[in-house]
């Protein structure tokens, strides 16, 4: 009997996984999680200081937007669809004591005002970066950076590309 009951949750725990990662793709691009060294290397490669305003734009985990608040002292707001995600980075942002400097929001990017940002970091797919460049141009403000991982802003020239980490870094 123990044996059949577990072996259920653990069917019921891998459904689960299984369509929270496909719900991600669905509604936008899929969660893949930037490694620690490369969140380290965009928010050095932006220059991020502590009277930044980044925003991290598909903030999943939070990893992008606690780094810059706990090591670069920044405030920093990240933008997440999934609520399952938002609960996390909040829970992150609460163990770090970080909630003075650090925030999540709900909700797509695309409708959310980030003309406040000094700092912009992404990590979405050519096609979602594509979507985003004219909202970019529209709301920030000459001099922001915006630092991309992985997929450049076409249309854009990169003012320092760090080619062995991807990682493409646009002055506005």
């Amino acid at each position: 009997m123990v044996d059949w009951m577990l072996i259920l949750a653990i069917e019921i725990v891998i459904v689960i996984l299984v369509t929270w990662i496909a719900w991600s793709g669905v509604v936008g691009a899929p969660w893949l999680p930037t490694p620690n060294k490369r969140v380290r290397s965009m928010l050095e490669i932006a220059k991020v200081k502590s009277d930044d305003i980044l925003y991290d734009l598909g903030s999943g985990d939070g990893r992008i937007i606690v780094m810059a608040g706990k090591e670069f002292g920044a405030r920093a707001i990240g933008i997440e669809i999934d609520p399952l995600r938002l609960l996390w980075s909040r829970l992150k942002i609460r163990r770090h004591r970080l909630k003075d400097n650090v925030s999540v929001i709900r909700g797509n990017f695309f409708n959310v005002d980030v003309s406040s940002a000094t700092v912009v970091s992404l990590y979405q797919g050519y096609i979602i970066n594509k979507k985003i460049r004219d909202k970019l141009e529209k709301e920030l403000k000459p001099g922001t950076r915006v630092v991309s991982y992985r997929f450049i802003l076409d249309g854009w020239t990169a003012s320092e590309i760090h080619e062995d980490e991807s990682i493409y870094l646009y002055i506005v």
